[in-house]
């Protein structure tokens, strides 16, 4: 059945449909969830060229960076050159409620802004670490992971805000000062990560190669450059719809992923944006911690040179 109705301009389609298979939701109950979180989603996407998840009915999820032919003049876009592609891609700035809305028509659940803005595409606003836990229930194993984050950025002056990543893992972000460059918010983050993982090697890893970290949690400090990562309250394309939602520090051991989800972050929210509440101000990063990374190997480069020479081994 289809029920259409118009918000803020923006006509809606199909809202009785399955969001997908597994959701025990609809896309009306999308559309309610990002109208009802507008006010705190927009604000940790303007202005970010954005990345999103799609799923059409009876499809597979696909990611879309490039704005379809379709998209309302009035969606504003900023054009960048994409070094993977080899092409101008052409993103959208999700800047209002009326383009969220367009978004939720189109299906898009999962809201990927980049680190950096279109105004200053050379400059992250945020270092990121991401806790990926290895398979199964091992949710805990990332909050100890994130308390040594956390404790590692302390060592140095530093503070971070964390939230889940609406998966099964944690996102830390630092907010930054203008003006640092990006290969030296990435070499920090990197020493940050060695940092963490030299508090409780048996945690914690930083081996990219998935086969090498042996049931520990891995400390993905790979969030820079053209790299995006899923923006606080967005929705995720999984059972039961969780959402990425901000938790504070000391509430972190009393949580799990799926307390967040499409029917109940927005009430958990209440009135404010605990995202932005608990971010601590902008920080300058510290010229040890900048320096160390750069001892680091790049981890996506050092792997690949690992896997070639595994390949040859095994060739040989």
């Amino acid at each position: 059945m289809t029920s259409d109705e118009t918000r803020d301009g923006v006509p809606l389609t199909n809202l009785d449909q399955p969001l997908f298979d597994g959701a025990g939701a609809t896309k009306r109950d999308l559309v309610d969830y990002l109208d009802a979180a507008s006010g705190r989603i927009i604000p940790a996407l303007r202005r970010r060229p954005l990345s999103v998840i799609r799923v059409r009915a009876g499809q597979e999820p696909f990611m879309q960076k490039n704005v379809p032919k379709y998209t309302p003049e009035w969606v504003r876009t900023v054009t960048l050159w994409a070094e993977t592609s080899r092409r101008e891609v052409s993103y959208a700035l999700c800047d209002d409620r009326r383009t969220l809305l367009w978004f939720a028509n189109q299906r898009a659940v999962e809201y990927h802004p980049a680190l950096v803005t279109a105004d200053h595409l050379d400059t992250p606003t945020h270092m990121i670490l991401d806790l990926d836990p290895p398979e199964g229930d091992a949710f805990g194993m990332a909050v100890r992971a994130a308390h040594l984050v956390r404790r590692a950025l302390a060592d140095d002056g530093l503070a971070g805000a964390v939230k889940t990543s609406g998966a099964k893992g944690l996102h830390v972000f630092v907010p930054l000062e203008p003006g640092i460059g990006m290969e030296d918010m990435a070499a920090a983050t990197r020493a940050v990560a060695a940092r963490a993982e030299r508090l409780d090697p048996e945690l914690a890893t930083t081996a990219f190669i998935r086969e090498d970290r042996g049931g520990k949690v891995f400390l993905d400090s790979t969030r820079a450059g053209g790299a995006t990562v899923v923006a606080a309250y967005s929705p995720r394309i999984r059972p039961g719809v969780p959402v990425s939602f901000p938790v504070a520090w000391d509430d972190l051991d009393r949580v799990t992923p799926s307390d967040f989800t499409l029917r109940t972050a927005a009430a958990l929210a209440g009135d404010g944006d605990p995202w932005a509440e608990l971010m601590p101000p902008p920080q300058r990063l510290p010229a040890d911690l900048i320096e160390e990374g750069h001892t680091i190997p790049v981890a996506r480069v050092q792997a690949m040179h690992e896997g070639k020479r595994r390949a040859r081994t095994r060739r040989g």
